[in-house]
C-alpha cells in the first residue's frame, strides 16, 4: 500500500461518504472485496473491485486493492465523488394507492416491489420519489427522510401514514415511539404453528455473519440488538403452511421476518431469510411442482401491511384504516386451502 494522506482528509475534499465499517474484534482475515459483498446490499464483486481500482476503498485512510485482507477493528470507508444518491431526491410522477388525505397526513397503500425511499441500488421509483413530486415542503423525520413516519420492505405491500406538516411528523412520531399506533400485518409462515396465539420477544440486531439480514439477540448478548416485540395469532391451518396476523408493539427492521424465524416459521417465500425453499412438506415431485408454482404466483416474501391505527395530529381522534390482502398473496393463500383439503381426503 502506498502511504499518503488521501485527498478526502482536505477540507476542500469532493469525496462523499457513502459507507463506513469497523471490522469486528473476532474477523479471521479476509478479501476486502468479499467482506464489503457481504455488508452492502445489491453491491457486486466486480462493482467492488472496482471501486477499489478507481481508489474509492479506504481502510484506516489509506486506499487499498480488492485483494487487501481486513483486519480486526479496521476502519473501512467508501468514497465517491458525488454524494450519495438518496441525498439527490428527485420528484417522480409514479401512481400510488392514497387511501386518505387531508391538510395534516396521508395513508397509502404500498404495492409490494416499490421501494420506500431511496438507498443503495434503489435511487429512483421510490414511495419518496412519488410523494415529493405531489407535494412540496414535506417535514422530514430524524434520518432527513420528508414524510416518512415508518417504512415497510420493499417487497411487503401494505399501508403507511405519511406526516405533511411538522406537527404531524412530530405527534405521529411520538405514537410509534411510545407504542400507542396500532399496526397488524398478515403472513404466511412455513409450518404448523403450534400455539394459537403467542408472543415473540427478542432483541433484534444485524447478523454477525451474514450483515443482510438481522438475528435476534437473547441473555447476555441482548444489548447487540433493541427490543422487539410481536404478538402473533393463528388465521388459518393451511397443512404445511399456517396464515397468521401479527401485532407489533415495536417496530425494528425486518421485526416480523425476523422473529417469525426465530420460532421455526420462516415467512413463505423470503429470500433473504432462506424461505423460498421447501422447509416442510413430502419429497413428493409433485409437491416441489406445487410450491415452485406458489413461488411464481407470490415471488416475494408472504407479508401484508392490513391495518394501521393512530391518533389524528389535529383532532385527536383514533383512526384506523384497513386493506385487502393483495391478490399475488390471496391467490397463493387460495391454492394452498385447496391443497390442504385434498391433503384432508388423502389422509
Amino acid at each position: 500500500m502506498e502511504d499518503y494522506t488521501p485527498e478526502f482528509l482536505d477540507e476542500e475534499s469532493d469525496l462523499y461518504e457513502h459507507y463506513a465499517f469497523t471490522v469486528d474484534k473476532g474477523q479471521s482475515p479476509l478479501r476486502i472485496d468479499k467482506y464489503l459483498m457481504n455488508r452492502i446490499e445489491n453491491a457486486t464483486r466486480n462493482k467492488i473491485q472496482a471501486g477499489a481500482k478507481n481508489g474509492s476503498i479506504f481502510v484506516n485512510d489509506i486506499p487499498v486493492k480488492s485483494n487487501y485482507k481486513v483486519k480486526p477493528f479496521d476502519a473501512i470507508r467508501v468514497l465517491f465523488t458525488h454524494p450519495p444518491h438518496e441525498n439527490l431526491l428527485v420528484g417522480e410522477n409514479i401512481p400510488i394507492d392514497v387511501v386518505y388525505e387531508d391538510d395534516e397526513l396521508l395513508v397509502v397503500n404500498k404495492q409490494a416491489g416499490m421501494v420506500v425511499h431511496p438507498g443503495h441500488g434503489n435511487y429512483s421509483g421510490t414511495l419518496i420519489n412519488a410523494l415529493i413530486y405531489r407535494f412540496d415542503n414535506l417535514p422530514n423525520n430524524s434520518s432527513e427522510r420528508p414524510g416518512l413516519v415508518h417504512r415497510i420492505d420493499k417487497d411487503t405491500s401494505g399501508l403507511l401514514v405519511i406526516a405533511k406538516t411538522e406537527h404531524a411528523m412530530a405527534h405521529l412520531s411520538l405514537q410509534f415511539a411510545e407504542k400507542t399506533s396500532e399496526r397488524e400485518y398478515v403472513a404466511l409462515v412455513w409450518g404448523n404453528i403450534e400455539e394459537n396465539e403467542g408472543t415473540v420477544e427478542g432483541h433484534i440486531g444485524r447478523h454477525p455473519k451474514n450483515r443482510l439480514q438481522n438475528t435476534v439477540f437473547l441473555g447476555d448478548e441482548a444489548d447487540k440488538g433493541k427490543p422487539a416485540v410481536t404478538h402473533y395469532k393463528v388465521m388459518e391451518r393451511l397443512g404445511y403452511v399456517t396464515l397468521v396476523s401479527c401485532k407489533l408493539e415495536t417496530g425494528r427492521t425486518h421485526q416480523i421476518r425476523v422473529h417469525m424465524k426465530h420460532i421455526g416459521h420462516t415467512l413463505f417465500n423470503d429470500e433473504r431469510y432462506g424461505g423460498d425453499l421447501i422447509l416442510k412438506g413430502t419429497t413428493f415431485t409433485k409437491y416441489k411442482q406445487f410450491v415452485d408454482n406458489c413461488f411464481k404466483i407470490l415471488p416475494r416474501q408472504a407479508l401484508h401491511a392490513k391495518t394501521l391505527g393512530f391518533k389524528h395530529p389535529k383532532t385527536g381522534e383514533f383512526m384506523r384504516f384497513n386493506s385487502e390482502i393483495p391478490e399475488d398473496m390471496q391467490q397463493c393463500i387460495e391454492k394452498w386451502r385447496t391443497y390442504s383439503k385434498y391433503q384432508e381426503l388423502e389422509d
